[in-house]
């Protein structure tokens, strides 16, 4: 089973969560519920999924590697989805505070 899991093609999978993340964007900039820091968080992810992609290509043509075997390129990836998360918790967390 595991084996099986193993050799699955995510990149499907990566343009199927966006049918699912873009309506969610949608409505939480509609709803007004959400403090602007982290709805400006929320939209980040969509810029770090963009990067990944990039930067997955890039170790591809460039290393014949896949990026999760470039540690520098894989590690810049990553660090727009800590910058996406982080705004998402700053967000929420000054507008719990001024609720309070």
């Amino acid at each position: 089973m595991l084996v099986w899991l193993g050799n699955i093609d995510p990149a499907p999978l990566f343009a199927l969560s966006l049918l699912t993340y873009i309506p969610f964007l949608w409505w939480a900039q509609r709803s007004n519920r959400f403090p602007a820091i982290a709805l400006l968080g929320f939209f980040s992810t969509l810029i770090f999924v963009l990067v990944t992609i990039v930067a997955a290509i890039f170790a591809k043509w460039n290393y014949d590697l896949s990026l999760v075997e470039v540690d520098f390129l894989h590690g810049g990836a990553e660090l727009f989805l800590t910058i996406s998360n982080l705004l998402v918790v700053i967000g929420f967390n000054v507008k719990s505070k001024s609720v309070q």
